[in-house]
């Protein structure tokens, strides 16, 4: 079996505000094999994207400090890498696309003056002034947008909110990166517009053989792009599994909340929620960060963090009611 192309290794992150010292990350875990396409679920302000930008090292520091944990990349830790050395890995490597195309894309430059610069500076093969041109109107091309040329020339403003993150996923896959990271990349869209950027996305992947790690809190956006499922709370993936048996039999008490917080299209009353609150990060919760939410929750889960457990398969999952035998697989 091939090494995985990318790792993460019990990731710790702290952001050190006014009020104290926000504990945000605690022991992250993640693989994504080669063509794999992974999906990272969870509620907003679980630190979804603080774990990408922690991958590309772009996280301002201060206030961020990463406490431990290590990042490996083709099997180089990515956090023991040089400046020259993560800037390669940026774009050539690994390319972003970020949640709000409004702000990832400068106002007073042109499209074509972004997306050439781009590919300039992260391009794998010297290309000339007229290489980068064409493969520029190539990667808007790709993308579907109408007269390329004419969006070439153009300003973000002149274009509508699909079209903009149109042009950022032209501006991710132009560098023809092995990792693609897509941060809610439709959030900002209304619903028809989200079924197209997917379904583009799914068709410009599976044509350059990219692997994806794609960030949402939709499940149902996830069921449509995803492999393979981790669910992250408050900091912590507490479960990773194939997306079928995911979605036929979820074991973590959080992920069994998400799942029957999805109203149904079939009716049958108001969607159940999950009581409590996200938990503060000046002042998590000790031992496993869901306790205080948990139907399940002893003595045990206040005083341990429960570690991310191998069940069956690729079925892992971060609890002690299912380790106790209280959560049983189907």
């Amino acid at each position: 079996m091939p090494a995985p192309l990318l790792k993460i290794e019990d990731l710790h992150v702290e952001f050190k505000v006014y009020e104290g010292v926000l504990r945000v990350l605690n022991g992250v875990q993640l693989i994504v094999n080669p063509g794999e396409r992974v999906g990272l679920v969870g509620e907003a302000g679980c630190g979804k994207t603080t774990t990408m930008k922690c991958i590309l090292q772009i996280l301002p520091s201060p206030p961020s400090r990463t406490t431990e944990g290590r990042i490996f990349f083709n099997e180089r830790d990515i956090r023991q890498m040089k400046a020259h050395e993560i800037q390669d890995v940026r774009g050539k490597g690994i390319s972003m696309i970020f949640q709000d195309p409004t702000a990832a894309l400068n106002p007073v430059f042109s499209i074509g003056d972004q997306l050439t610069t781009v590919i300039r500076c992260n391009s794998r093969t010297t290309l000339s002034k007229k290489g980068i041109h064409q493969r520029a109107i190539t990667a808007l091309r790709e993308v579907q947008l109408p007269d390329p040329n004419r969006i070439f020339d153009g300003y973000p403003i002149q274009l509508s909110g699909g079209m903009r993150q149109r042009v950022c996923i032209a501006m991710a896959l132009a560098t023809e990166p092995e990792l693609l990271i897509a941060d809610e990349p439709t959030t900002s869209l209304d619903v028809t517009i989200q079924d197209q950027i997917l379904r583009l996305l799914n068709e410009l992947v599976d044509e350059h053989g990219t692997s994806v790690i794609f960030i949402t809190h939709s499940l149902g956006v996830v069921r449509e792009m995803a492999d393979r499922v981790y669910v992250m709370y408050a900091g912590c993936i507490v479960e990773g599994a194939e997306k079928s048996e995911l979605f036929s039999d979820p074991l973590h008490p959080y992920t069994r909340g998400l799942m029957s917080a999805v109203p149904k299209l079939t009716g049958g009353g108001i969607a159940e929620g999950i009581p409590g609150r996200i938990p503060d990060y000046l002042d998590p919760p000790s031992g496993c960060r869901f306790h205080p939410r948990c139907p399940y929750a002893t003595e045990e889960c206040k005083a341990e963090r429960p570690e991310l457990t191998r069940i069956r398969g690729s079925h892992e999952v971060a609890c002690f009611a299912v380790e106790r035998g209280e959560i049983n697989a189907q």
